[in-house]
C-alpha cells in the first residue's frame, strides 16, 4: 500500500528567528511535514505445517525496491482472529449509499472497522448470466451462514446499468442474506466477446463471421467495470487496514491499449487503499465444442476440422480471464479461474487476512515518474514461505504521465460533480436558427492569458491546452462532444500574459433545454480549470418575433471557410464573439443578430420560399432595428434607424443586421446595451438587453463630433 503522510506539527518558538514569518498572534507555530511511505503486507508461513509464524522483527526481514535495499521505516503485526477474541463480537450497520461511496465515505464509522476482516463482495451483472449471478450468489450464502468469522465484516456492491452499494460493512448475517436475495433472478445482461481483432489467419470462418463486431462495446463495457473498481478502491483509502475484493465476473477483455489506462488507474487505486483483488469467473468450468455453441452460427470452411475454430475459442476465453488475473496479481490478490465450486476464493481471503505483518518504507528513489516498481521481500529463515504484493506505481507528476493517463485524467474531471478551480475558464454559448427545429449553438471558451505556461523555442514561446466538452439533453444523454488540443506559437511582442486565449467551437441541436461542460487543461503544469451552464435553445414557433442571439465582437478575422451552418462566418470574415463583453476606447463594437421569418405585407408579391422553412403569405417585409446605449437610465447615444425590406439570408429564412459601433463616442464606464428590433408588418417587437464596459484606449481618443455608426442590413 503506498499512503501519503502528512503531520501537522505545533510547537512553542517565539525565540526562534527561523519561524519567525510563521508565528501567529498567540505565539504558536504551524509546519506541515510531507513524506511517501510505501505500506507492504507480508503474509508468513511455515512451509511444513502452514501454520502463521509470529513473533518476527523488523531486523528478520529485508526489502528491495527494483533491486535496491530500502530501510524498513515501519513494522507492525496485526491478527484479526486474536483481536475478534479479545473483544464482543460487534454489528456495524451499514446505512451509507451509493452517493457515500463515491464521495470516499463507504462506512458510517470507519473507527468500528479496526480490527476486523474485511470483505467487499463485487457482483459484476453486467458481464454475468443469469446461471453465472445464482452460483456467486449460493456460493456467498453458504458463506454467510456457514464460514463467516466473528473477525468478518462484509460489503456487498453491485453494477449492472449502475454502480449500486447493496449493503455497507456488517456482521449481520441476516442483513446480508437479504442483500444477497436481491441478486436471484436478476437477468444478465452478459456482452458477447466478438472478434477481438487477433484470430490469426484461417481461423476467421469460425462462428463470430456469424456475429457482429463489439469489441468496441466490450471496451467501454471493459473501461465501465475498470472504473467502479477504482471508485471502490479511492472509497475505502480513509479505512487503514487490509481490505480485500471479491469480484465475481463473467470475464473482461482489454482491446489492446485501449483500457490501459483504465487499467492502471483501477490497479493504482487498489494498491494505494492496501484492497487485493480476488477474482472468481462465474461462468465456473466451460465446455467448449468445437464446432461451437447452439448460439453460434454452423460454421464455414475448413477451421472444424484444422482445430482453428476451438483455437480461437480458447483464445478469447483466455483474454476474457487475463484481466481478472492481472488485477489480482497486481494488488496482492489470487484468481480463481475454471472451476465450479467458489467456496475456495472465500477461503483464500479468510486465510491472508487472518494474520499479517505491515512493512514501511521511505523509497530511495524520489522520482515521480509514474513507473512501476518491483517489490522484493526476503526473509532471514529459510523455513518460512512468504506472500506479499509485486509492487506499486510511483507518484507520477503531470510531466511524467502517459498519454493515456492524462487523457484518463482528463475524462476524470468531466465526470466529477466537483469543479476544477486551477485554471479559470469563462463560456459563452448563442444559437442561431438553421432550420425550424434544427439550431447552430457556437460556444466561445476564455481562459487567462497569464495562466498559460509556455516553453521558451528559439524566438518564440510555445504553449498547448486541452479541450474537453459535452452537451447533455434534459434526460441527460450525450449529444455533443469536443475533444482538442489547440497548439500556441506566440511572439514575445504579442504579450499573452495580458491577454486572453480564446477558444470557438459549436453544435448543432434541436430546441429544448441542455446542460454544457468544459474542461480546460494547461499542459506544462497539469492544472485543470471547468466551466458548466444550462442552456435554452427555444422552440421559436410560439414566439411572435423570432430572434437569434446577439453577438457583440471586437474582431472579425478573415477566414477561407465557407460554413453554411456557421452564422458567424459571412462573406469570407469568421465574427469572434467578446465573452466578457468589456471593450476598449480604441476599438470598434460589431453587432450581429438575425430575424426569423419576419410577417410580409399583404399588398406584395409573393417570393419563392426556402425549402425546409415555413413562411407567411403576403409581400415585403419591413423589420427596423436600432441599438442604444444606457449609462445611469439616460440614453447617451443610439444608433441610426435601419429598415430592411427583405430576406437577405434566403436558406434560413432570416434577416441579418450587422453593426458596426465606433467607440471613440463613449466615454469610459458601464453601459445598458438595448437592441431594438421592430417587425412592423406583423406588428411584434423585442428589446433585448445586455451589460457591458468601456475601458480606456491604449492612448487618449478623440471622438469626432457627430460620428455614425455603420450599419449593414
Amino acid at each position: 500500500m503506498r499512503r501519503l503522510i502528512t503531520a501537522a506539527l505545533v510547537a512553542w518558538m517565539a525565540g526562534s528567528p527561523g519561524f519567525a514569518q510563521q508565528q501567529a498572534n498567540d505565539g504558536t507555530f504551524t509546519m506541515k511535514v510531507q513524506t511517501d511511505i510505501v505500506l507492504t503486507n507480508v503474509v508468513v508461513r511455515d512451509k511444513k505445517t502452514g501454520e502463521v509464524v509470529k513473533g518476527l522483527k523488523a531486523s528478520d526481514f529485508t526489502i528491495l525496491e527494483n533491486g535496491k535495499p530500502q530501510k524498513i521505516a515501519s513494522f507492525d503485526y496485526q491478527n484479526v482472529d486474536e483481536a475478534a477474541v479479545l473483544r464482543e463480537r460487534s454489528t456495524v450497520t451499514g446505512k451509507a449509499t451509493i452517493a457515500d461511496l463515491v464521495n470516499g465515505n463507504f462506512a458510517e464509522d470507519p473507527k468500528a472497522l479496526r480490527d476486523h476482516r474485511l470483505i467487499v463482495i463485487f457482483f459484476d451483472l453486467s458481464s454475468m448470466q443469469p446461471e453465472d449471478i445464482d452460483r456467486a450468489v449460493e456460493a456467498a450464502q453458504d458463506f454467510v451462514n456457514k464460514k463467516m468469522q466473528p473477525a468478518d465484516l462484509v460489503a456487498l456492491v453491485s453494477m449492472d446499468t449502475s454502480l449500486s452499494m447493496d449493503q455497507d460493512f456488517t456482521s449481520d448475517k441476516a442483513a446480508l442474506l437479504r442483500g444477497l436475495d436481491k441478486f436471484n433472478g436478476t437477468e444478465g445482461t452478459g456482452f458477447a466477446n466478438g472478434n477481438e481483432g487477433g484470430v490469426s489467419s484461417g481461423t476467421s470462418d469460425d462462428g463470430s463471421s456469424f456475429t457482429a463486431d463489439d469489441s468496441e462495446y466490450n471496451a467501454l463495457n471493459t473501461d465501465r467495470e475498470l472504473y467502479a473498481i477504482r471508485t471502490i478502491a479511492k472509497s475505502l483509502e480513509h479505512v487503514d487496514q487490509r481490505k480485500s475484493l471479491l469480484y465475481f465476473s463473467g470475464g473482461l477483455t482489454r482491446q489492446g491499449i485501449e483500457n490501459q489506462a483504465s487499467m492502471r488507474a483501477a490497479t493504482n487505486e487498489a494498491v494505494k487503499a492496501n484492497m487485493a483483488i480476488y477474482s472468481v469467473d462465474s461462468r465456473g468450468l466451460e465446455a467448449l465444442p468445437a464446432v461451437g455453441t447452439a448460439s453460434q452460427g454452423s460454421l464455414r470452411g475448413t477451421s472444424a476440422y484444422s482445430g482453428g475454430a476451438m483455437q480461437s475459442q480458447l483464445d478469447a476465453n483466455f483474454a476474457s480471464q487475463e484481466v481478472l488475473g492481472t488485477l489480482s496479481s497486481d494488488t496482492g490478490g489470487k484468481a480463481f479461474f475454471d472451476s465450479n465450486d467458489f467456496a475456495p476464493a472465500f477461503q483464500q481471503v479468510q486465510h491472508d487476512t487472518e494474520a499479517y505483518y505491515i512493512l514501511g518504507f521511505r523509497s530511495t528513489d524520489t522520482r515521480r515518474d509514474g513507473s512501476f516498481r518491483h517489490l522484493t521481500v526476503k526473509l532471514n529463515r529459510p523455513d518460512a514461505k512468504i506472500d506479499y504484493r509485486s509492487g506499486y506505481y510511483a507518484p507520477a507528476d503531470f510531466q511524467h504521465q502517459k498519454t493515456e493517463d492524462r487523457e484518463e485524467a482528463l475524462t476524470d474531471q468531466m465526470r466529477s460533480d466537483l469543479p476544477a478551480t486551477d485554471v479559470a475558464v469563462y463560456l459563452q454559448a448563442l444559437y442561431f436558427r438553421l432550420a425550424d427545429n434544427k439550431f447552430f449553438v457556437p460556444v466561445s471558451l476564455i481562459v487567462p492569458g497569464s495562466q498559460i505556461h509556455s516553453v521558451k523555442n528559439g524566438d518564440r514561446d510555445k504553449a498547448n491546452i486541452d479541450v474537453m466538452g459535452q452537451v447533455k439533453n434534459a434526460e441527460g444523454i450525450v449529444v455533443g462532444n469536443v475533444r482538442d488540443t489547440v497548439k500556441l506559437a506566440l511572439d514575445a511582442s504579442q504579450q499573452v500574459q495580458r491577454k486572453n486565449i480564446q477558444y470557438s467551437t459549436g453544435f448543432t441541436l434541436a430546441p429544448g433545454k441542455y446542460h454544457l461542460k468544459f474542461v480546460v487543461r494547461e499542459n506544462q503544469t497539469g492544472a485543470m480549470g471547468s466551466f458548466e451552464t444550462d442552456l435554452q435553445v427555444p422552440d421559436m414557433k410560439k414566439t411572435a418575433l423570432k430572434l437569434s442571439s446577439i453577438v457583440l465582437s471586437s474582431q472579425r478575422v478573415p477566414t477561407t471557410a465557407k460554413k453554411v451552418s456557421n452564422p458567424l462566418v459571412r462573406d469570407g470574415v469568421e465574427w469572434i464573439p467578446n465573452v466578457p463583453h468589456v471593450f476598449r476606447q480604441d476599438q470598434h463594437l460589431f453587432f450581429l443578430y438575425e430575424v426569423y421569418d419576419p410577417a410580409k405585407q399583404k399588398d406584395a408579391p409573393e417570393p419563392a420560399s426556402s425549402p425546409g422553412l415555413t413562411r407567411r403569405e403576403g409581400g415585403p417585409v419591413r423589420v427596423l432595428t436600432s441599438i442604444e446605449f444606457l449609462s445611469g437610465g439616460v440614453k447617451v447615444y443610439e444608433t441610426p434607424l435601419v429598415e430592411a425590406g427583405a430576406i437577405n439570408i434566403p436558406e434560413r429564412g432570416a434577416v441579418a443586421f450587422q453593426f458596426d459601433v465606433p467607440l471613440t463616442q463613449l466615454k469610459p464606464g458601464t453601459y445598458i446595451c438595448q437592441v431594438n428590433v421592430i417587425d412592423d408588418a406583423g406588428g411584434s417587437f423585442s428589446f433585448p438587453r445586455m451589460a457591458m464596459v468601456v475601458r480606456p484606449g491604449a492612448a487618449p481618443v478623440v471622438a469626432p463630433p457627430g460620428t455614425p455608426a455603420m450599419p449593414t442590413p
